[in-house]
């Protein structure tokens, strides 16, 4: 079909390559924003930290750092949603595929399934947050005036 601006054809190796590159965003920017919380109260970094569900907690200083690295971490992936995704219809899908796994390997690495309601309304707002604040972003760009006018202006 010709003349299609956006062509609709299911591509298996670009979504994979798209849920990978959402993985290292996610996991890359939370690790900074773990490490950028641990040295601001001198705290020595761990995979607990990530992984473990019995760590966020709003009882312990760490618990409630480590919850402020998630939240903040759902709007820098949101970015991510932005530059790699570019998709408003996309961002739910590629937001709870990335929390998804991450769940899987929290429930790998602790050999127990997230039982916490403290995990589970953390992971939650972060899904809200990184889906709606990425949804946004992407319609923004989405409805941006096309150039109609591909000659350049010329002042006579």
């Amino acid at each position: 079909m010709a003349g299609q601006f956006r062509s609709y054809v299911w591509d298996p190796i670009l979504i994979v390559s798209q849920i990978v590159l959402m993985q290292n965003v996610y996991y890359g920017s939370l690790g900074l924003w773990l490490a950028l919380v641990d040295s601001l109260v001198q705290s020595s970094p761990s995979l607990d930290q990530m992984f473990s569900p019995e760590i966020l907690g709003f009882s312990t200083p760490p618990g409630r750092l480590s919850m402020m690295a998630f939240i903040l971490n759902a709007l820098t992936c949101a970015l991510g949603l932005l530059y790699f995704i570019r998709r408003g219809k996309q961002c739910l899908d590629f937001t709870v595929t990335v929390h998804f796994f991450h769940l899987l390997g929290c429930w790998i690495y602790s050999s127990h399934f997230p039982s916490s309601l403290t995990w589970w309304l953390v992971h939650a707002v972060c899904i809200a947050l990184m889906a709606v604040i990425g949804e946004y972003l992407c319609m923004r760009t989405e409805l941006k005036e096309i150039p109609l006018n591909s000659t350049p202006k010329s002042n006579v």
